[in-house]
């Protein structure tokens, strides 16, 4: 079998596999050194520069609350007449299965529970410790973790379908770096991004895995916890994930995250009916007034006052922001990828609340339960499993009825979760190393998913994974500067994009005098056929398009006329080798006439509940409108108009990036 050609780009993918297997190497050959090593610089960075993850992630949240309620907030991911690739339930499924995955299968019992019965809390009542262990799960699991990931992809977002760039982290830095994006800066970002994105997806390949085999054992379906059967995890869940990543996100990806999100839902809904229910929804309840009262308070707390819980604020709160931080890439590119054609605003209501409260609603729960079932059943049972969360949730099920039946669909749960993690981080791995390529060869995915595999199992074996995930956290430092930079940049492109589509036209111009008025008040009052729209774009639109390609040519300008059917436009065009095209056309469409008008006598006859007009369109995609009661010459006049609008534009400096051949290219 001969492999299809390669769509890696050499200058990301050859710098990228060298780091990874020696990072990998080197956690495998000697873990305790590498482990210690790592654990040492991780431990400079939480305790001397804790501050720059808070500020960070604070200014995270303010910046995207800002977007959501300004004047950016209609503004499109994408040309302004762009429509959603995929419907509400899907995309929040699929940005929901990538963003949390695992973590809430891990964390949703042991989190709460390990806030609970810590040292650094235990002079506390019972009664606190159960509030503040809520409350501190719904901060760490709450609007900054969405905020950290609602950074990169809507950064990702727009300037991929906005600018037309390519769909990588390195576009985002395009009106602060310009054309140097596409040298050794741009690919010195793309080889962070991949890096980063590949030591998170097999550090949860890892842990998954663990757990999977916990659960395993504990319905007795497995003997022990052994490096055997974790081989053999490994390889069915990998190769899950490489037939799901091969059959592309509108299938495998799609169609798993949908399935995902209602089982997770169906065992929600157990718990909660079986479980303490009034104590849930009371508890659920309160935690979110708790939340919301001391959402200021938790957002800049730094603990320097109480040194007796500093260790645990960087083992959990800093050691948090750098774990989400750590992951935004790989989360943010997959955002992106399906977020075309959204708002701005919907972006962030998306990203921020509905998964936010889901969380919430989750975590309470879950972790409520096992609090209440601790308490009230357990006798500290549960409590001291808290350092064991593999075994943890299937214990908790335990006290629940049909514990064996839940237990296997948690193990189910996991293990979709895992599979749509993975699958979307296989995809995202090999666009940023084929620089968004349209098409590559389905054997990279399973180069992908292979590489993955084998390294997770040896880290597995030697004990090397904690390094790996140190390592992981290390990287989130310098990436929360890149993500600053992004809101700089991002911002630049906002003010200038909104700038570009406000522009008024020159106030010299008319767009129609009174002079054929009788004619107008006939066409007003009278509805359109498909045929005779396609006549006014013969006769009169066609006619000023060729008298205008006659002047033009005059000056010295080269000009091109297009003609297209279903629907039927035509279209001038001058094109440019530096800067977008000037194109101006015009489309034949039609609307849906109400009821009302149809019935009204007082008003002109329609045949047919459809009618048709001329509609003008634009290169850059601003919405046109009605040119039916135009002449020719008024006609010739509105394009020079636009003609003149363009120029005025183009010949600006600010405007570089919003017109720039980059984007040109792909318009050919």
């Amino acid at each position: 079998m001969i492999l299809s050609k390669s769509t890696f780009n050499k200058g990301i993918i050859i710098p990228s596999l060298l780091f990874i297997i020696g990072v990998c190497l080197l956690a495998v050959f000697f873990p305790t050194l590498t482990v210690s090593i790592l654990d040492t610089i991780k431990q400079l960075i939480f305790v001397n520069l804790n501050w720059v993850y808070v500020w960070a992630v604070t200014l995270f949240v303010i910046f995207l609350v800002y977007l959501m309620f300004s004047k950016f907030g209609n503004i499109k991911l994408g040309s302004n007449d762009s429509k959603p690739e995929y419907t509400f339930f899907s995309w929040i499924s699929m940005l929901f299965a990538a963003g949390m995955g695992i973590g809430l299968m891990y964390f949703s019992v042991a989190e709460p529970m390990q806030h609970f019965s810590t040292e650094a809390f235990a002079g506390n009542h019972y009664i606190n410790r159960a509030k503040n262990a809520q409350l501190y799960t719904f901060f760490h699991w709450g609007i900054h973790a969405w905020a950290i990931y609602g950074v990169v992809g809507l950064a990702l977002s727009y300037f991929a379908y906005r600018y037309r760039l390519p769909l990588s982290l390195r576009s985002c830095f395009y009106p602060l770096l310009k054309n140097k994006i596409n040298g050794k800066w741009g690919n010195a970002i793309d080889v962070f991004a991949l890096c980063s994105t590949f030591f998170g997806i097999t550090t949860t390949l890892g842990f998954g895995v663990v757990q999977v085999n916990a659960g395993l054992q504990t319905l007795g379906l497995v003997p022990d916890n052994n490096f055997t059967y974790q081989i053999m995890i490994v390889g069915v869940l990998t190769m899950l994930s490489v037939l799901s990543a091969t059959s592309g996100v509108d299938k495998g990806v799609k169609i798993l995250s949908n399935i995902n999100i209602l089982t997770v839902i169906i065992l929600l809904l157990f718990v909660l009916f079986l479980g303490p229910t009034v104590y849930l929804i009371g508890s659920f309840t309160e935690g979110i007034g708790n939340y919301v009262n001391n959402f200021f308070s938790l957002t800049f707390d730094t603990h320097v006052y109480d040194e007796a819980t500093l260790p645990w604020f960087y083992n959990w709160t800093i050691l948090y922001w750098a774990w989400w931080i750590s992951w935004s890439p790989y989360v943010g590119l997959f955002i992106a990828k399906i977020s075309k054609g959204r708002t701005i605003r919907e972006f962030i209501a998306a990203v921020l609340i509905i998964p936010t409260i889901f969380n919430f609603i989750w975590m309470s729960v879950f972790g409520n339960s096992a609090m209440w079932f601790d308490i009230n059943i357990a006798k500290g049972a549960l409590s001291s499993l808290a350092d064991n969360p593999d075994a943890l949730m299937f214990r908790f099920l335990d006290y629940l009825p049909l514990s064996e039946i839940v237990s296997y669909l948690v193990i189910l749960i996991i293990i979709i979760f895992f599979v749509t993690s993975a699958d979307s981080g296989i995809f995202v791995m090999n666009s940023i190393a084929t620089k968004n390529a349209p098409k590559s060869p389905k054997w990279q995915m399973v180069f992908w998913g292979a590489l993955l595999a084998i390294l997770a199992l040896m880290l597995l074996n030697t004990g090397g994974l904690q390094a790996l995930q140190t390592m992981t956290l290390i990287t989130a430092l310098p990436f929360s500067i890149i993500m600053l930079l992004f809101c700089v940049s991002l911002v630049k492109a906002l003010t200038i994009d909104r700038s570009y589509y406000e522009r008024d036209f020159s106030v010299s111009t008319v767009p129609w005098s009174g002079e054929f008025w009788k004619d107008r008040l006939q066409q007003i009052v009278s509805f359109k056929s498909r045929e005779s729209v396609d006549e006014f774009m013969r006769s009169t639109v066609k006619a000023a398009f060729e008298d205008l390609q006659a002047e033009f040519k005059e000056n010295g300008i080269e000009s091109k006329i297009h003609e297209l059917d279903k629907p039927n436009r035509i279209a001038i065009e001058i094109r440019h080798d530096l800067i977008n095209n000037f194109i101006y056309g015009v489309k034949n469409q039609f609307k849906v006439v109400s009821d009302y008008v149809v019935e009204e006598e007082n008003l002109p006859d329609i045949a047919d509940k459809k009618t048709y007009f001329p509609k003008s369109y634009f290169g850059d995609a601003r919405e046109g409108y009605d040119i039916q009661y135009f002449t020719k010459n008024e006609l010739i006049s509105d394009v020079l108009k636009h003609y003149e609008r363009f120029l005025e534009i183009i010949s600006e400096e600010k405007n570089e990036m919003f017109i720039s051949s980059n984007a040109n290219k792909n318009l050919r």
